[in-house]
């Protein structure tokens, strides 16, 4: 009698394990092999593993078992303690509002709003919108009023004049080229195989062009001579009339009616105190001292 012949019921494949287990698995396998072994070094060799991670993985295992085999799982970008976005907008409009102000007076201010940070954080917070130091918090300043028609504090103000001669003294201003000249007599220094060496400088209140000679003197015929060979002939050529020029009572400006600078001088001469032309010059003459002494 025949006997009938069933088929065997297919068995379902196993799913492939997760990259994860498998590491982890492999891992237990160097382990395994080690007690086997009864070498550390030899299953390290034949695994291509350090002696170091091996005891690592070792005490993660006896610790943790299985799941301590695993990689651990990336550490998150943002920190539990890193400061709200909002919190960094208030820092920097603080700085900008007050650009003298330091990180500890900041901090300072913003713990009588109810918010606590160190001074440490704070200066850090200021480095990362490059904000850490005065000078570039007034720059920020004046990019930032260079880009959008902004009205200054008092205080403001105080700063920027104080960080940039150029902004002070602005009663000195001019409305067009060539209404008021500002000049002045600038020690540059000792030239070796010269001696000493000044720099008589001119320069226009309206744009701050500036006109510049290097003498080994200070003496009126000297101060003329930039006048009369450079600045003179480059408005004329352009015409457009000087009206005045201004500067201090040094005796290279004044003195009697014979004195070489008034005679050589045909345009009207004003003299004020050192303190309002020298806001204007002072910048050319702090470019000029670093060329030369860099």
């Amino acid at each position: 009698m025949a006997t009938k012949l069933h088929p065997a019921p297919l068995s379902r494949p196993e799913h492939s394990a997760a990259p994860a287990d498998k590491l982890a698995r492999q891992r237990l396998s160097v382990i395994e092999l080690a007690e086997t072994l009864g070498n550390v070094s030899e299953a390290c060799r034949r695994s291509g593993m350090s002696r170091e991670m091996f005891y690592e993985w070792k005490r993660r295992f006896q610790t943790q078992g299985l799941a301590g085999l695993k990689d651990l799982p990336p550490i998150p970008k943002s920190h539990p303690m890193t400061t709200p976005p909002e919190v960094v907008d208030t820092i920097v409009a603080l700085a900008l509002e007050h650009p003298a102000w330091g990180c500890n007076r900041l901090a300072a201010r913003l713990k009588l709003d109810g918010i606590s940070l160190s001074s440490p954080t704070v200066q850090s917070i200021l480095i990362k919108h490059e904000l850490g130091t005065r000078t570039e918090r007034w720059l920020a300043l004046e990019r930032r009023l260079a880009e959008q028609p902004i009205l200054l504090s008092a205080e403001q103000v105080v700063f920027i004049e104080q960080e940039n001669p150029q902004f002070a003294e602005r009663h000195v201003e001019s409305s067009r080229p060539g209404e008021l000249l500002c000049q002045d007599v600038f020690y540059v220094g000792r030239l070796k195989g010269v001696g000493r060496v000044y720099l008589h400088s001119v320069v226009d209140t309206f744009g701050s062009y500036a006109f510049g000679f290097l003498h080994t003197t200070k003496t009126p015929e000297a101060a003329a001579t930039v006048l009369v060979n450079d600045v003179l002939p480059f408005y004329q050529d352009r015409t457009l009339p000087i009206e005045r020029i201004l500067t201090d009572n040094g005796k290279e400006f004044c003195g009697t009616e014979t004195h070489p600078y008034v005679t050589r001088l045909p345009i009207l001469h004003h003299r004020e105190s050192a303190k309002m032309h020298q806001a204007v010059t002072a910048k050319v003459h702090q470019v000029v001292s670093a060329k030369v002494h860099h």
